[in-house]
């Protein structure tokens, strides 16, 4: 079993709490409502929400994948710090065991925010995933980010 791990920041306008609420804290609602063709719904299967939840995502029609399990690790909304793995589903690919992802939303002087985001591929033995693949994933999480800024720069 191996790892492999990216790192990005993503610039925004939108103070770092408001866009923590709405990645974070609001993201299973919020993405199905202004990203339908990514996300379709989200269901609590286990937990309150919290630390342990876990949670099955149904993507939607624009998607490749159908569904997937992911898992609240750490959520620190003081810091405003999140971290959660896809457990399970079709993102996995039947190579990878698990993605962790590790967010933090920095605010920055000019009142906006960065958000930072880390993701650890952890692949099954002999498991492989593709750099292509990887950019794909990330450019996915900044279309993501991106539609859920222009929603609250209009709300």
């Amino acid at each position: 079993m191996g790892a492999i791990t990216y790192d990005m920041e993503i610039p925004s306008s939108i103070p770092a709490a408001k866009m923590f609420k709405a990645v974070v804290l609001d993201a299973d609602t919020l993405i199905p409502m202004i990203m339908p063709q990514a996300i379709k719904n989200v269901e609590i299967l286990e937990g309150d929400g919290g630390v342990g939840t876990v949670k099955l995502i149904h993507f939607g029609e624009g998607s490749q994948y159908k569904s997937a399990k992911h898992r609240v690790d750490y959520l620190d909304t003081e810091n405003l710090t999140h971290c959660y793995s896809i457990i399970e589903g079709d993102p996995l690919m039947g190579v990878l065991d698990s993605i962790t992802y590790y967010v933090k939303i920095v605010p920055t002087e000019d009142g906006g925010c960065i958000c930072k985001k880390r993701s650890v591929y952890h692949t099954k033995e002999g498991g492989e995933i593709s750099e292509e693949k990887i950019k794909e994933r990330k450019a996915m999480a900044i279309v993501m980010f991106k539609a859920i800024e222009k929603y609250l720069q209009a709300n």
